[in-house]
């Protein structure tokens, strides 16, 4: 098996070039591209059809889609499939993944609970092979970046939500060789909107607010999607 980069922090080694989603699912169980998988449960890969028209791309997976192998499995992904339902988009034809397919966390001071913490741009540049290979062979009409770790992962560091949520942006076809690198611009379109998960942590008087702006952003989206 070949090893990670010269920093550790490189999972190219692991992709296998021609490969289909599901030969691309089976490799990345063995990546080790950086040093996330060494505490983390298990590798989380994408799930949908390759078929699928839209393509939601979230930051990494959580506690309990660490446990089970899947993406938005908790609390947020019930967000997500409540926003996506309100804004037109049929959750169960699109294609969700996540920028980092690792959970990467720290344990609360005498306990056993699993904290979030935020990837890097190291942990982001590495595991952006594996997003670049499910984009190439599933080439979305339209991405939804969710939250600023997507948008760094498909657009480059200087990417702020605040700044480009809610607009079709070109979608960049990205040559998986680090972070922001990309090859040009595709035929599909990209909108950038905030991750669900920002709608739970908001405290309940802004909660409203937020899901309303998640909703209306996905909106954008099923429009493209509409033509």
């Amino acid at each position: 098996m070949p090893g990670p980069g010269p920093e550790g922090y490189d999972a190219a080694p692991f992709v296998p070039e021609k490969a289909d989603l599901r030969r691309l699912r089976e490799a990345a169980a063995g990546c080790r591209g950086c040093p996330l998988y060494r505490d983390a449960t298990q590798t989380v890969f994408g799930t949908g059809e390759p078929s699928a028209r839209v393509v939601l791309v979230g930051e990494q997976p959580g506690d309990q889609e660490d446990r089970r192998g899947e993406p938005f499995v908790g609390p947020a992904g019930g967000v997500l499939k409540r926003a996506l339902a309100e804004a037109g988009i049929d959750p169960a034809e699109a294609y969700v993944t996540n920028a980092v397919k690792h959970f990467k966390f720290e344990r609360q001071e005498r306990g056993k609970r699993r904290i979030h913490k935020a990837p890097g741009l190291r942990e982001i540049s590495a595991c952006k092979p594996w997003l670049a290979s499910e984009l190439r062979l599933i080439d979305p009409e339209v991405v939804v970046a969710l939250g600023a770790t997507a948008g760094k992962s498909l657009l480059g560091p200087s990417f702020r939500v605040t700044q480009q949520r809610g607009v079709p942006l070109p979608l960049p076809v990205p040559d998986g060789a680090g972070e922001g690198g990309q090859e040009g611009e595709g035929a599909g379109a990209l909108v950038a909107t905030i991750h669900p998960s920002a709608v739970l942590r908001a405290d309940a008087a802004a909660r409203a607010e937020a899901y309303a702006g998640l909703v209306s952003d996905l909106g954008v989206a099923a429009r493209l999607l509409r033509g």
